[in-house]
């Protein structure tokens, strides 16, 4: 990249920012920004717990996603004037620091880009996502409770709020399953992604012969269920037992049977919840997750159908999609979109924007092809 191509390189960036800057909408969001202020200053706001974290979370984002664009958009007028400014000096110094910022802003507002790509009819909810281990034993569930560490951090890492629904221990070592909600819009479209089965390759710290490992785990993102959605559950449709909730080994982590589990019996659907303190909790959480459930159900069923395809909607976790591989060799690749990293600790951390905005590109490419 040489200097002389700067100029035409931020107009480009312009361009894509004004682009994305009128598909979001920022004066909607400004508007919509106002009226949630306003809402969240109301003073009995917190006597509707849920309400008042419904406004919150969406207060949250919409401010988010307008400090994000202000900055792009300050940060690319800056470097415009920075260069002209440089040009007209001779000040070569300066005008490599705008071509270091020239790459920066490149990436992030590429990044900013993605979100543009989210217009399916449940991209726009908050999230509920559900980990299994799958084959490899002791391995699979210490897989599985690694996946629930990576996506806990990467919501972390984006401040976006999140609640764990239930996690369900494994005997020897890590988690059977668990399931939890990231509460900020968008969550769904930017992580329905993630499902799939995904598979690590490494010598098992669990084998005392040191041999490597094969274990895979499923990932499952569903929307959240809002009012405007028709999931009707009637009563005689579900059955409901409560138990004991526990810990890692079987340890007893509360004294009553406050751990609920929801069985759907048409569809046969099973869903648990015990991280809350009390059966009524647990209970409006489990069914929470039972509606997300019979809604993704029927949003695949509609994909299939408009597609004119059969698709697998009874629990299937989907086609391998992922590989984490620590040896003999280290790396993390996405077998969908050919994304790659060589440094493994870093994705299980959490930074695993790349590849969902891989995913998400994919995606709308195929959608495009098909």
């Amino acid at each position: 990249m040489s200097a002389a191509d700067f100029p035409d390189q931020l107009k480009a960036l312009d361009a894509t920012l004004r682009n994305i800057e009128n598909v979001l909408d920022l004066d909607r969001l400004r508007r919509e920004r106002a009226e949630l202020e306003e809402q969240a200053s109301a003073p009995d706001l917190w006597d509707d717990q849920a309400r008042a974290q419904e406004v919150n979370s969406k207060l949250s984002y919409a401010a988010s996603e307008i400090s994000k664009m202000e900055s792009l958009r300050s940060r690319l007028d800056d470097a415009a004037l920075l260069l002209e400014m440089a040009q007209a000096e001779g000040d070569e110094g300066s005008v490599n620091e705008v071509g270091t910022e020239i790459l920066s802003l490149q990436k992030a507002i590429d990044a900013q880009e993605v979100r543009t790509l989210l217009s399916g009819e449940y991209d726009s909810r908050e999230a509920v996502v559900a980990i299994r281990a799958g084959a490899g034993g002791v391995d699979a569930a210490d897989f599985a409770e690694m996946l629930l560490r990576m996506y806990l951090r990467w919501a972390e890492r984006h401040g976006y709020p999140t609640e764990v629904y239930d996690t369900s221990y494994a005997e020897e070592a890590g988690l059977k399953s668990a399931t939890f909600a990231v509460k900020v819009p968008y969550a769904f479209g930017t992580l329905s992604v993630e499902s799939g089965t995904h598979r690590l390759v490494r010598i098992s710290p669990f084998d005392n012969q040191g041999r490597r490992q094969t274990s895979f785990a499923g990932v499952e993102v569903m929307p959240v269920v809002a009012q405007t959605d028709h999931i009707d559950i009637p009563e005689n449709e579900i059955r409901t037992d409560v138990y004991r909730s526990s810990g890692p080994g079987g340890q007893s982590v509360n004294t009553t049977d406050s751990a609920v589990r929801l069985t759907h019996i048409p569809t046969g659907i099973v869903v648990t919840c015990q991280n809350e303190k009390s059966q009524l909790q647990n209970k409006a959480s489990a069914m929470r997750v039972l509606q997300a459930r019979l809604l993704e159900r029927k949003r695949q069923e509609e994909e299939a159908k408009m597609a004119g395809l059969k698709q697998d909607t009874t629990g299937s976790w989907g086609d391998q999609m992922r590989s984490y591989v620590l040896h003999p060799y280290q790396m993390v690749k996405d077998l969908r979109t050919e994304q790659e990293t060589g440094n493994p600790p870093s994705v299980f951390d959490g930074h695993i924007d790349e590849f969902i905005e891989a995913g998400i590109r994919w995606r709308k490419q195929t959608q495009i092809a098909g």
